[in-house]
């Protein structure tokens, strides 16, 4: 537990802003009567650019870590490439480095230690010979129905699914014993995994572990939670100030409407969480006004109170949201600027992103016939299939000895 926290205080923070707990009595056990660290897990797979939506599972993980906690992050390269193929072969490893050091800054951003938080590659374990026995236990006694109701909401689902999709949510219940954890932790949309997890894990021999599930947060957009391939719902962590802004504007607010809000969701689960970490206990949103005293919130419940009532409007809202997200970009903005080998491991990473490529332009081929007769046409003459040519201004183009000399002549004819 953190040494300035007592043991209540600790569990209440790992259980704190959570839309479900499985088996809290572990965590209970662990810090009470084992009297260590709670060792929890998070997996992610290493496909697109990490966005603003990573800040909800961050703000879990720094509020893990304050609280006292070992963090394992695992970097799922190979789920990342059974997941429809996602994450291409050749680019899992770049990808793995880029998400590495983006989650350190954000955390960072923070303010808190990341002294406890460890890093593991998924693909450093998952080929050994044990991993690979094992998963092989759990597939001998999994039904394919099964396997895919367990990844229905965090596996890209299809009529005629790939191997590699069902075989998912099987390695990542795996993953708690290999990483050696009392919990792991995700989204409500990973509750099917995790009940599984639980249900076969002791039949191979194995224990159950706790499970910390956030709530999903809407999207910015019209999507249902905030996704890279949703662009208005997408804010990079490495936007600068002007398409933050930018994208906030266009971000979707219902005036007078908290449920379903992304902005407020956002604010709620990501600004809050920030201010209160950094502050190291009441959180103090400022909302300022042109021509009023701004307002202050101290708490979401009466920023929430403010908004159905008007006096919070969606444009005072956006605009404090832009300013606070921006204050909390800027450090990791900062890093990567100063970082020339962050800047490299982007490159690499991500190479289709680095602006629109340039597509040549291919000229079409032309049948030199229809060339020819089109052209001959356009001279008030007619290219006879022997070669010769008749019409009114027949004299006025020499027909040269070969198709190709007949040609250039008649595009100088043109010319002329």
């Amino acid at each position: 537990m953190a040494a300035n926290m007592s043991p209540e205080e600790s569990i209440a923070l790992i259980k704190a802003n959570l839309a479900e707990v499985l088996n809290p009595e572990i965590i209970d056990d662990v810090i009470l009567k084992e009297k260590r660290p709670l060792k929890v897990y998070w997996g992610t797979a290493t496909t697109g650019r990490p966005h603003c939506g990573y800040f909800v599972p961050m703000m879990k993980i720094a509020e893990l870590l304050a609280a006292g906690c070992t963090v394992k992050v695992l970097l799922a390269d190979i789920h990342g490439y059974l997941d429809n193929m996602k994450a291409p072969l050749e680019l899992v490893e770049y990808r793995a480095k880029y998400y590495e050091r983006v989650i350190k800054s954000a955390l960072k951003a923070v303010g808190v230690d990341i002294g406890r938080l460890e890093f593991v590659l998924g693909s450093s374990y998952q080929l050994s010979k044990e991993y690979t026995m094992d998963r092989f236990k759990l597939e001998g006694i999994t039904r394919i129905a099964v396997a895919k109701k367990a990844g229905a909401e965090v596996v890209k689902q299809t009529d005629d699914p790939t191997l590699g999709g069902l075989i998912y949510p099987l390695m990542q219940a795996l993953d708690e014993q290999y990483l050696d954890v009392d919990a792991q932790f995700g989204g409500v949309d990973q509750r099917k995994i995790f009940t599984f997890a639980m249900e076969n894990l002791p039949t191979i021999g194995y224990k159950v572990r706790a499970h910390l599930m956030n709530t999903m947060v809407p999207g910015l957009g019209e999507a249902a939670k905030m996704s890279a391939s949703d662009a208005d719902s997408k804010i990079d962590l490495l936007d600068d100030p002007k398409a933050v802004e930018k994208k906030l504007k266009k971000a979707k607010c219902v005036p007078k409407e908290v449920e379903g809000n992304g902005v407020i969701a956002f604010v709620e689960h990501v600004i809050f969480r920030a201010l209160a970490l950094k502050s190291g206990g009441t959180p103090k949103l400022v909302v300022e006004r042109r021509e009023e005293e701004p307002l202050v919130y101290e708490s979401i419940s009466k920023l929430k109170e403010d908004y159905a009532a008007d006096i919070l409007t969606p444009q005072l809202l956006k605009n404090a949201l832009t300013a606070h997200l921006n204050e909390l970009l800027k450090p990791i903005r900062d890093e990567f600027d100063a970082s020339p080998d962050w800047q490299a491991v982007q490159l690499q990473a991500y190479p289709a992103e680095e602006g629109p490529v340039k597509v040549k332009k291919v000229k079409k081929e032309v049948d030199p016939a229809r060339k020819a007769a089109a052209l001959a046409a356009r001279q008030n003459v007619v290219a006879k299939p022997d070669g010769h040519i008749e019409g009114k201004d027949a004299d006025k183009v020499t027909v040269g000895s070969s198709t190709e000399e007949t040609l250039e002549k008649m595009k100088i004819a043109a010319e002329s």
